[in-house]
């Protein structure tokens, strides 16, 4: 039987998502930059691909909640061109590092499972298309976490390996999974996105995304729904 749980991280391109509406701050959360560097539970090679500043997402007494950390340039093919498909972002390439988190509270990512606080590496995957996850998401779009101390390498990592390390971040045999949906449309980095309807919560930042053979950036707003609940 299909049960609600609470969604971890999702993050989005800039294309309309429904329900969602925007502000610097909710009435729950909000976010402020973070003037600080990554932490130092993530390798050297890891945090120097890593913005030097990051952003904090607060809770409505002023707690924090996550952290994050983008990376200076996420490499890409071409540039981006919009969905194909179930899948949201075809100019990101799997197993591609594109940035970090710091959880201060315990969470659950997508499938329900424990996510302790600590530091993690972040890296886009796809759903696999197979009977296990019939139904699950219209999408298939995810990032998959890493313990900071597990994943140490720039380079991409391969589908199977990758699985397997961020499977030991939840402590069980299946990724800590992260959905990747759309953000708000005319939202502005830094932003919390709001879903009344999914009571979600999500925080809008930048990639800068290194389009081969071109000299200039691409940006690429983004959001992390870190607060809200999800299908399997």
């Amino acid at each position: 039987m299909m049960r609600m749980v609470k969604a971890f991280l999702v993050v989005g391109m800039t294309a309309f998502a429904p329900g969602f509406v925007w502000a610097q701050e909710s009435s729950t959360f909000k976010v402020e930059p973070l003037k600080e560097a990554a932490p130092k539970e993530l390798s050297k090679a890891i945090r120097e691909t890593l913005s030097p500043t990051g952003f904090r997402v607060v809770d409505d007494q002023g707690k924090p909640v996550i952290d994050v950390w983008v990376r200076k340039t996420v490499p890409v093919a071409a540039k981006p061109s919009g969905p194909s498909g179930p899948v949201l972002f075809p100019v990101l390439n799997q197993g591609e590092l594109v940035g970090a988190l710091r959880r201060h509270v315990e969470g659950r990512d997508f499938r329900d499972q424990t996510i302790a606080p600590g530091v993690y590496t972040l890296r886009y995957g796809l759903q696999p298309v197979n009977g296990d996850h019939l139904g699950t998401s219209a999408t298939r779009d995810f990032l998959l976490g890493s313990q900071a101390s597990k994943d140490v390498l720039i380079d991409p990592v391969a589908e199977k390996p990758l699985s397997k390390q961020s499977a030991e971040a939840a402590g069980t045999n299946h990724p800590a999974v992260m959905q990747l949906i759309q953000p708000p449309a005319g939202s502005t980095p830094p932003a919390i996105g709001r879903d009344e309807a999914k009571n979600q919560w999500g925080v809008v930042v930048s990639f800068d995304l290194a389009v081969k053979g071109e000299a200039k950036r691409v940006p690429l707003a983004v959001q992390i729904v870190f607060e809200g609940i999800g299908m399997i």
